[in-house]
């Protein structure tokens, strides 16, 4: 049976740990040949001084895959496009850029620093941002000059962007986002053959350490391998015609957000006085799905 990516060059960044790791190796067992991205540090070994990216690299090579590091920013605008360039130059061609690098520096509003602000907004949002671009204009490029593609665009959103979580404004405003941008991106790349869409994942990995609670038997609902079979489906030519959407994952758990809706409405043949807000906005309210994350206040 033909494997799910056979032939496909995909790049995963942040993949040297934890999840994005789980990605590449999937990736590399479906076929694909796998740019490795992290900008960890080297750490010593049996074989020697090496990265995380290039342990990762090691362990597809064993398996008998083909894969390369590269250890560039992907919040600059220059490494994001060389990491294209390594896998045009090494593999030929590119065909999926999954978006996975991630950190957190979590802590309340009102206690949080601007360098912990700033800090998670690039490495997610223009960590989201720069690769893409590199990638999207290599595919419009091969678009205009007449090849038809299947390439495929794949982001990191999360639960706290979406639902919303205590703690993590900044986690939270980086990933609400991504899932913006992966919805206005797939309406722009549509027409050139490329789809993007996200997954918030659930997994315990170091960046949520110590927040999930660890398994009580065989199975895992946190074990962050869970997430890569969507991840490597959605980079897959099976994906086609899927674009502009947010899958949840963990464990044996698979679902589809359906994010911002109009939902209740009120509509006067004119403009609304101030007095009038109050009561209908507490009507609305009460007709409106909650979301059992926010606080419930008094006359609310």
């Amino acid at each position: 049976m033909s494997r799910l990516c056979e032939g496909r060059v995909v790049i995963v960044t942040g993949a040297g740990n934890g999840i994005g790791r789980f990605h590449a190796l999937e990736f590399a067992r479906q076929g694909a040949k796998v740019v490795v991205n992290d900008r960890g540090v080297e750490r010593g070994g049996a074989g020697g001084s090496r990265t995380p990216a290039d342990a990762v690299v090691a362990e597809i090579e064993a398996m008998g895959g083909e894969a390369v590091a590269d250890h560039g920013d992907i919040a600059d605008m220059a490494s994001a496009e060389a990491m294209v360039q390594t896998a045009v130059d090494r593999f030929g061609t590119l065909d999926v850029l999954v978006n996975n690098a991630g950190i957190v520096r979590d802590r309340t509003l009102t206690n949080m620093t601007e360098e912990e602000w700033d800090d998670v907004i690039r490495v997610h949002l223009k960590g989201t941002f720069a690769p893409s671009r590199a990638a999207a204009r290599h595919w419009k490029a091969r678009a205009k000059a007449g090849e038809k593609l299947s390439a495929r665009l794949v982001n990191t959103s999360s639960s706290s962007g979406l639902l919303g979580n205590i703690g993590q404004t900044n986690y939270g405003a980086a990933k609400a986002g991504i899932a913006g941008f992966t919805v206005i991106a797939a309406m722009e790349l549509a027409p050139y053959g490329i789809t993007v869409n996200a997954v918030a994942p659930g997994a315990r990995t170091r960046m949520t350490e110590g927040l999930m609670a660890e398994p009580e038997g065989d199975f895992d609902p946190y074990d962050p391998a869970a997430i890569s079979p969507l991840v490597a489906w959605l980079g897959s030519e099976r994906s086609a015609g899927v674009t502009g959407q947010v899958f949840g994952s963990s464990g044996g758990l698979l679902s589809v957000y359906e994010g911002w809706n109009v939902g209740p409405t009120a509509e006067l043949p004119r403009l609304w006085h101030a007095e009038e807000i109050d009561g209908a906005v507490r009507k609305l309210l009460a007709q409106s799905v909650r979301n059992p994350r926010l606080p419930q206040l008094d006359g609310a």
